[in-house]
Formats: structure tokens, C-alpha cells, sequence
């Protein structure tokens, strides 16, 4: 014997009467609310922040805090200025470039001590002459732009050791760096890094594109406040897809109903539910990241889902000759439990990614879950309400009757996989799916899996301009900073520098590292420099005093030492910002550690943009279990509470954990890496699966209550919420499939991800969900 399944009322409660016997008040409340909730929507803004992505509370990310005010973040913009043929030794180049200098500087947000380029005063030289060490600007003050003037810069360059850092390798253009504040220093308020891309758009790179300069020389800008820019330039093109997708979900929800005012009343409400979640994510005080651009429409596709419920339960009585208040009210009291249950059941789930500690993850989940928790307002009380007022005519009962005719033998056809035999083939091809999900998951990669920015396209502006900087000089924006921490004046003990300079020469053999810089490397070349530039001198000098004079010469704001030398950042620059990548170099860091590390010299991860990656890597690497087992036991646990049998929660629970695991592995198979961006995906796509099989299984049982077999069972469950779920399912999947088209890669990823786990959730809860029933739930013997 199967377990005993509850039996629903279906008498009318307390709570139906005082909603529809209070129509026009119910009415009047959401318009009022939703008045309010589009003004607040009004004053929505766009809110990406640096700190947003950073995981505060794992290891590096303490090494970050505690050294970014005095070795600068990792959140820095990076200008090239290059020519298209020659060098850089023209008037015009070192004219433009002294402009885009002088600009920078000016632009609001930047630390304007970091920013560096041959013309600012922290970029120096030093040399020996014959009275000593001799130093000065690269751009010495009584420079002349001819050709003496030249031959002079250029070995300062060469002597400053900046080829490659600021000077592209072969001289054919020149970098401007600057480090942006959190905050804006006149306001005080969150620096607007949108505002920030467009200053550089225009004030930069437009700017001198109108002084016809791009015949010689072009620029190119990479950085975190430019990547933000340009994803947030994309989401106009994203508010377009989602209007193309809501114009299709409105044409196929016509479809089904063969009815205007029933088309309109889901999309309403779900549009809704929407506009309430935005409002109400302002009146909180939050903004929308550009990361969380696609939750409102999920929200909207969770809406739509449970509007499509409530018109097919709807329709079921419209055609057993109900007026609309009877077949509103039927469907009120049918839905609002498995409804709220899904519901409440997706919430819980989203609630639970705030058990992650990055601030991006936590403002998703709670957008999430305000909107999912909005629906059961919005859709389980104003649908119903609303539908009461139709009126439906003999014709359209004809029609829809004549709908379900057509559709009458698929169901026949479908409800046979509640047979053993179609149930155990159906559950052994779930099994193999299972294998081979499980085998390609396997394979997915924390973090970024190819060069440039992964949210956008290949060919953006972004990653051609990052490519051409990476080509041209030995940096980038992606770097890993190792501090390393030890005594007092430890940049004049010959140990602690000889430590620090093995740690250096063991980095620069590791694969993927393009190049290092670190306090020895300056200190051998001043040695060097002393003793007549013979490269035999080129090494840590062990006498203390000669070291002294080696390193008295490098400046703090070099960036290579503290103020009483017991802190030596060592600057690693990596080819890319692979998931690979940074994971051989935080090992290689982490061995040498282990076996040089003292309590002398303590090396630290990590600042630097390729530090944040990695500790937001690790951190999404430790999370990605926990919060698909907070997500699953929130289902678990409402499963059991509602259905009360444990046979009936697998019913419901498997499928939907078959669909997560081929997820992950259609991320391996797409080379799609899991980061901060898709984290959430999975689990929110969860909660779209969660509502098809308890609104399937929700019904099926009602029927089995009365002792009808499996068979007839499940076909009049596919006659009422089965439609609903499977034109729900295709709905959604082609309205997102669109998204494929869309300029920002991580939207056509999410597409791809979305129509997936729409599409075969569905798949999964009309195929899998009544093969195991056939095997784990039988009707109740009376």
C-alpha cells in the first residue's frame, strides 16, 4: 500500500468569503499599493559597487582590507594610449597623452595620489652617476620635444624599469593607471561607476576622437567601472528582449485561453508582481545590480506560471457550465495551498543563498524572494478575484471544449507512462541521465573559463581593448598581490629579502604568470648600478649597509614597501584571469608558503583583482553544495508538511534534483564557469521546477483520494493542471531562448541555462514525477 494522501476541502473557508465577498476592496488595495509601488519604482537606480563582490569574510579578502588604504585595491581603470604605427616618441603622442593624464586626474572617484603615467611625479628613475645615485621624473622638468628630448626619456624609461608596466614593450604606446574610491569624495555617497564609464566614454576616449587623432593613435580602457558601464549600456538591449518575451508569452497565454480578458489578467498580475518587488527593493534602500538584471524576470515567469494554474483550473469548471464567480472561486480554493506551498517553498529557497557571504549573492536572493513572496498576493488572491467579474458565453465553452478534444489523445497517450512498464523504462532513462549528468558535472569550473570579461561578448569594445593591452604591455588589470609582513626594516635584512626575492623568481616560473615585480628586483638594480651597472652585481648585497643604500633610493609610493619596511607587497601579473589560472598560482603561493614561510616572513594572500577572484572562487567553490542542500531542504521540509508522506516528497523532489545536476553539466558542456553571476541561477531555476510538480502532484492526488487508479488519475490531472504546466513550460523556454541573441554574454548564458531548466523541469513533472508515482504512491483503497 502507497501512503495515505490527504484529501482537500473543497468547501469554502472563512477566508474565500472574506476575499470575495470584499471584491472591490481587494480591488482598490492592489491598485492603491501598486500606485505606490510605481512611484517608488520611479526613483530605481542602478547599484554596482566593487565591495559588492567581495567575499569580506575569507582570508584574503582580510589582507585586502587591512592594506588597500595603503597599497591601493584592486579596483583600478587602466588608459592605453597607442599608435597605430611608430613609436611613442612624437610630440603629438606625449601632447595627447600629458592631456589624457591631466583628465584622469580630474575624473570624480579617482585616488588621485594613484594615478600613475610618465608624466605624474610618483613615476621615477634612479642611476648612479659619478657622484652617487642620481634620480628624478621619467619627464624631467626641462624637457624638449625633439629628438635629444626624446633619447632622454626614453632611457629614463628604460632605467625606471617601467617597460612593460607603463610603456608597452616595443614603445608603441603608453598606459595611464588609476585606482577609484569606494566612495565619491565630495558627496560621500557610493561612487556611481556607470557615471564613471561614461565620463571615460566621453571625456576620454570621444573626446579626442574628435580631434581627428584616430588616423595615428587610438585608446583603449579596461577596468572594473568599465565593465559596469558597458553592461549597464547593454541593458537597454535587455529591457528590449524582455519585451519581445513578454509579447510572446502574451500571444501563446492567448493560445491556451482563447480569451483576451483571460490573457491579460495573468500578464497583469505577474507585470504586477514585478513593479511591487522593484518598488519595494527602492523603498528598502537597495538599487538594482546590473548582475540581477534578469531576477525580475524571473519573478515574471514564476508569476506567469501560477496565473497559467489558476485559468486552467478555471477553464475545467467554465466548461462544466460554472459562471465566473464559481469557477474563480474553484480555482481560489484549489491553488491557494499547493500554490502558497510552492511559494513559499521557492522563498525559503532564495532565503537561503544569504548564507553566502558576498553581498551581490545576498541582494539577489533578497530581490528574489520579495518577488516570489509578492505572488502570493498578486496571483493567488488578485487572479481569482479579478476573473470572478467574466462572464462566459456558450461559443467560447464550445470552443475551449473543442480544445480539449484535440488535445484529449495526447493525454490518453502521456497518462500511460503511469503503467509499470513505461514507468520503468522512463526511470531507468532518468538513471542514465543521472550517470552522465554526474560525469559532466564533474567537470565545471569555479570562475572565469576564457580571456577578457565573460558578461560580454568576445568582440566587445571591452576585451579587444583588453587583448591589446595584454599583447602590448606585461600587464593588466589582472593581477594578485602576495603581502608579505615581517619585522621592522626587514627591507634591510639580507634574510628577509633573499626570501621575498626566491619567492619572486619561483612565481615568474609559474605557468600562467606574465610577470613579477617586488622590492628585491629594484634593490639588485640599484646594487648593479653602483658598482659600475656589471650585471655579476645584480644581486641582494648581505651587508646591511650596502642594502641600505640599495633600497633608500625606492619611494613608498613605488608601492613596494611601508613606511618602516615591515610590509613587501609582491606584484604578480597573470596572462588572464582564467579559472585555471589563478588556481595554479594560489596553489604555487600557498607550497611556497608552507615551506619558506616563517614567522619572520609571512607571506599573505592576496589583494589585487586577481586576489578578489580567487577568494571569491574558493568562496563560491565552499558554497555551492551548502546552498543547494539549503534550497533542497527547504523544499524537502514544505514537501513533507503539506503532503505528509515521505513518498510523496520524492515524487516531487527528484525530478528536480536530476534537472539541477544536468544543469551543471550543460555549464561543463557550454563552458559556462560557476561564479558569483551563475551561482544563483540553478537554485533559482529551482524554484520555477518546484511549482510544476507540486501543482501536478498537488491534483493527481485529489483524485487519488477518491480512489481513482494511477491511470485515470494522472490523464484527468494532464486534462486540468498538466496543460497549464506543459504550455507554461514551452512559454517560458521560447521566451527566453531569445536571449541567445543578446550583446551581453552572461545573458545568452543564463538563456541557454533558463530555457534549459524551464523546459526540462517541465519535462521532468509531467514524465518522471508519475513513473515514480506508479511505483511509490497507489490510489486509497476504499
Amino acid at each position: 500500500m502507497g501512503p495515505t494522501i490527504m484529501k482537500n476541502a473543497s468547501t469554502p473557508s472563512k477566508f474565500e468569503g472574506l476575499v470575495f465577498n470584499n471584491r472591490i476592496w481587494v480591488i482598490g488595495f492592489f491598485i492603491v499599493i501598486t500606485l505606490c509601488m510605481i512611484y517608488s519604482v520611479s526613483h530605481l537606480h542602478i547599484d554596482a559597487g566593487f565591495s559588492k563582490l567581495l567575499p569580506l569574510e575569507h582570508e584574503y579578502m582580510k589582507t585586502y582590507v587591512e592594506h588597500r588604504q595603503e597599497f591601493g585595491g584592486a579596483n583600478r581603470i587602466l588608459i592605453a594610449v597607442m599608435t597605430k604605427e611608430g613609436d611613442i616618441f612624437t610630440p603629438e603622442f606625449f601632447e595627447l597623452l600629458k592631456n589624457v593624464t591631466d583628465d584622469v586626474f580630474f575624473i570624480p572617484g579617482v585616488e588621485r595620489a594613484q594615478v600613475k603615467s610618465i608624466f605624474t611625479p610618483n613615476v621615477r628613475y634612479t642611476e648612479v652617476v659619478e657622484d652617487g645615485i642620481a634620480g628624478g621624473n621619467v619627464i624631467p622638468d626641462d624637457f624638449r620635444p625633439d629628438p635629444e628630448g626624446f633619447a632622454r626619456v626614453r632611457g629614463n624609461i628604460l632605467k625606471a624599469g617601467i617597460l612593460g608596466r607603463l610603456i608597452a614593450n616595443d614603445f608603441s604606446g603608453a598606459i595611464v593607471s588609476a585606482q577609484l574610491m569606494e566612495f565619491h569624495p565630495t558627496t560621500g555617497e557610493r561612487l556611481d561607476y556607470v557615471e564613471v564609464a561614461h565620463i571615460l566614454e566621453k571625456e576620454i576616449r570621444a573626446k579626442y576622437d574628435e580631434k581627428d587623432i584616430n588616423d595615428q593613435y587610438e585608446i583603449h580602457i579596461i577596468g572594473f567601472a568599465k565593465v559596469i558601464g558597458d553592461i549597464a549600456d547593454g541593458v537597454a538591449r535587455v529591457v528590449q528582449f524582455f519585451g519581445f518575451t513578454f509579447l510572446i508569452t502574451a500571444i501563446l497565454i492567448y493560445l491556451y485561453t482563447l480569451s483576451f480578458k483571460l490573457t491579460l489578467i495573468p500578464l497583469a498580475a505577474s507585470l504586477m508582481a514585478v513593479i511591487w518587488q522593484l518598488g519595494l527593493l527602492t523603498a528598502l534602500g537597495f538599487g538594482i545590480d546590473p548582475m540581477g538584471i534578469l531576477v525580475p524576470f524571473l519573478i515574471f515567469a514564476i508569476g506567469v506560471s501560477h496565473g497559467v494554474q489558476m485559468v486552467s483550473v478555471a477553464k475545467t469548471r467554465i466548461i462544466a457550465g460554472a459562471d465566473g464567480m464559481d469557477a474563480a472561486r474553484e480555482s481560489f480554493r484549489r491553488l491557494l495551498v499547493p500554490g502558497s506551498v510552492a511559494l513559499l517553498s521557492d522563498t525559503i529557497g532564495f532565503v537561503t543563498i544569504l548564507f553566502i557571504k558576498i553581498r551581490i549573492i545576498q541582494e539577489l536572493a533578497i530581490t528574489a524572494s520579495i518577488g516570489v513572496a509578492v505572488i502570493i498576493l498578486t496571483n493567488l488572491i488578485l487572479i481569482p478575484v479579478l476573473m470572478s467579474y467574466l462572464n462566459y458565453n456558450e461559443k467560447y465553452r464550445q470552443r475551449i471544449k473543442t480544445q480539449r478534444r484535440i488535445l484529449h489523445p495526447l493525454w490518453n497517450g502521456l497518462a500511460k507512462i503511469t503503467t509499470p512498464k513505461a514507468a520503468g523504462v522512463t526511470i531507468l532513462m532518468a538513471v542514465l541521465l543521472l550517470v552522465f549528468g554526474v560525469w559532466k558535472a564533474t567537470d565545471v569550473k569555479i570562475g572565469d573559463l576564457h580571456r577578457g570579461v565573460p558578461e560580454l561578448r568576445s568582440n566587445s569594445r571591452y576585451n579587444i581593448d583588453s587583448d591589446v593591452i595584454s599583447s602590448r604591455f606585461s600587464i593588466g588589470v589582472d593581477i594578485i598581490t602576495v603581502i608579505v609582513e615581517t619585522i621592522p626594516e626587514g627591507c634591510i635584512n639580507y634574510e628577509v629579502m633573499a626570501t621575498i626575492d626566491r619567492f619572486g623568481w619561483h612565481m615568474r616560473n609559474v605557468d600562467g604568470v606574465q610577470s613579477v615585480v617586488s622590492l628585491p628586483d629594484i634593490a639588485k638594480r640599484i646594487n648593479s648600478g653602483w658598482n659600475e651597472g656589471s650585471p655579476k652585481w645584480r644581486v641582494l648585497p648581505r651587508n646591511q649597509h650596502v642594502m641600505v643604500q640599495s633600497v633608500a633610493y625606492v619611494p613608498t609610493s613605488s608601492g613596494l614597501l611601508n613606511a618602516d619596511g615591515s610590509v613587501m607587497p609582491v606584484l604578480i601579473f597573470t596572462k588572464d584571469h582564467k579559472a585555471e589560472t589563478i588556481e595554479g598560482i594560489v596553489l604555487e603561493v600557498k607550497r611556497f608558503r608552507e615551506k619558506y614561510g616563517t614567522d619572520k616572513v609571512k607571506f599573505r594572500l592576496a589583494t589585487g583583482s586577481v586576489g578578489v577572484m580567487a577568494a571569491t572562487n574558493e568562496e563560491v567553490s565552499a558554497s555551492q553544495f551548502p546552498i543547494l542542500f539549503y534550497v533542497f531542504a527547504a523544499i524537502i521540509g514544505l514537501c513533507l508538511i503539506t503532503f505528509r508522506s515521505i513518498r510523496a516528497m520524492l515524487c516531487v523532489v527528484l525530478p528536480l534534483g536530476l534537472v539541477s545536476i544536468l544543469a551543471y553539466a550543460l555549464m561543463s558542456m557550454l563552458e559556462i564557469g560557476l561564479k558569483v553571476s551563475t551561482l544563483p541561477v540553478v537554485a533559482l531555476g529551482v524554484g520555477v521546477g518546484v511549482d510544476y510538480g507540486i501543482y501536478i502532484f498537488s491534483r493527481m492526488r485529489t483524485f487519488l483520494s477518491e480512489g481513482i487508479p494511477l491511470y485515470d488519475a494522472y490523464r484527468r490531472t494532464l486534462g486540468v493542471t498538466g496543460m497549464g504546466v506543459l504550455f507554461t513550460g514551452v512559454t517560458l523556454a521560447i521566451g527566453v531562448v531569445t536571449w541567445i541573441f543578446s550583446p551581453l554574454k552572461f545573458q545568452a548564458d543564463m538563456g541557454i541555462l533558463l530555457t534549459f531548466m524551464f523546459f526540462v523541469n517541465m519535462l521532468g513533472a509531467l514524465f518522471l514525477l508519475p513513473a515514480l508515482a506508479c511505483f511509490l504512491v497507489k490510489s486509497k483503497s476504499v
